[in-house]
């Protein structure tokens, strides 16, 4: 099983593991419980004991996404100098190397439903509380605006995530290749530091 340590293979991590994998392939309504317990190779009556439902299964997948993004960003050096250089170095790290990761987030943000609304509204807090510890630190300009900033920087970091499929035919690389995610990842730093045009519009 991908990403489980040898004290996490049981019933119920070999059933999440299962459902991130279907749900990232079909999604959540086309994935029953019991092609879940098929892949994860237990009864289906393990579903309902260790989730209760197979809406506990999905809230218990999203809890173990959110816990490997957590985990990478801890992983960061906290000298990292700004917000779009910590998140690209978790972007090459989570999403570069793991296409089940990226299709599975692809899935929930754009179904939609509470679900979905949640998810992006952990992350979205998570954001929020980057960019505080930044300000904090007087790494950000003073005029950072404090409400669309987390906006804009999940915009830039889950834009190509959620895009790859018609991003990619446009692109002689993998999007999601090593060089490539420091390539966007340096463009979006350019792009926060200095602006497209380099100066307020003046009032008339």
């Amino acid at each position: 099983m991908r990403g489980l340590s040898s004290s996490d293979l049981t019933g119920r991590a070999r059933l999440r593991e299962a459902a991130l994998a279907l749900f990232a392939e079909r999604g959540f309504e086309a994935t029953s419980t019991r092609a879940v317990a098929a892949a994860a190779g237990v009864s289906p009556a393990l579903v309902i004991h260790h989730f209760g439902s197979k809406e506990g299964l999905r809230a218990a997948v999203d809890e173990e996404v959110l816990s490997r993004l957590g985990a990478a960003l801890r992983e960061l050096d906290d000298g990292s100098p700004d917000l779009m250089a910590s998140l690209g170095e978790v972007s090459a790290r989570m999403f570069g190397a793991d296409q089940l990761l990226r299709g599975y987030l692809r899935r929930v943000l754009l179904e939609g439903g509470e679900a979905s609304v949640a998810l992006f509204g952990r992350l979205l807090a998570g954001a929020r509380a980057e960019l505080g510890r930044l300000v904090a630190a007087e790494r950000t300009r003073a005029n950072t605006d404090p409400q669309w900033a987390p906006f804009q920087m999940l915009c830039l970091i889950l834009g190509p995530l959620l895009l790859e499929p018609v991003m990619q035919p446009n692109l002689d690389r993998s999007m999601f290749d090593p060089q490539v995610l420091a390539e966007r990842s340096a463009a979006n730093q350019r792009l926060l530091r200095l602006g497209w045009f380099g100066h307020e519009p003046t009032a008339d």
